[in-house]
């Protein structure tokens, strides 16, 4: 599935939640239920893909990123287990991971730790397709979407 196909999937599921429940950000809800309802519209643009929230399985065993303990640098790494806040992909087959994504409200600071998420969700061994940081406005419309491949953010 192309870049613009994935794109144009997740700008639609967005639109239904600020269409369909803005209230869950007008309330300034906790980021899960925010999640949550994202994913069951992802779902709908998505329907040969299974659509995760917290899946923190690769194949058996428990997802595990080596990830630098202080989010900077990458040589003081340790395993940490991991949960992306959503995922669309096929269970238990890494050569269909599409896309993972991290989210926070506007109104959550932190976003470091997502990001370098992300970086290694895109590389060996999980291969997401894609990945996107998605910060959620809200006071308005305007998320801000920030895409990853290959173990970097993309201009795409």
């Amino acid at each position: 599935m192309s870049f613009e196909v994935v794109k144009e999937k997740v700008e639609a599921a967005l639109r239904k939640l600020r269409n369909q429940d803005s209230f869950l950000i007008q309330a300034n809800t906790n980021e899960r239920a925010i999640s949550h309802k994202l994913a069951e519209y992802l779902q709908v643009e998505f329907p040969m893909w299974k659509v995760d929230c917290e899946y923190n399985r690769h194949g058996e065993e428990i997802k595990r990123l080596e990830v630098p303990s202080d989010n900077i640098n990458w040589d003081d790494t340790e395993a940490k287990t991991v949960f992306p806040d959503i995922i669309v992909h096929q269970r238990n087959n890494d050569d269909n991971n599409l896309l993972v994504i991290e989210i926070k409200k506007s109104s959550n600071a932190q976003s470091q730790f997502d990001k370098t998420k992300l970086i290694a969700f895109t590389k060996e061994p999980y291969r997401y397709k894609f990945g996107l940081f998605l910060k959620i406005a809200m006071n308005g419309t305007d998320d801000s979407l920030i895409w990853y491949r290959n173990g970097r953010a993309s201009d795409e």
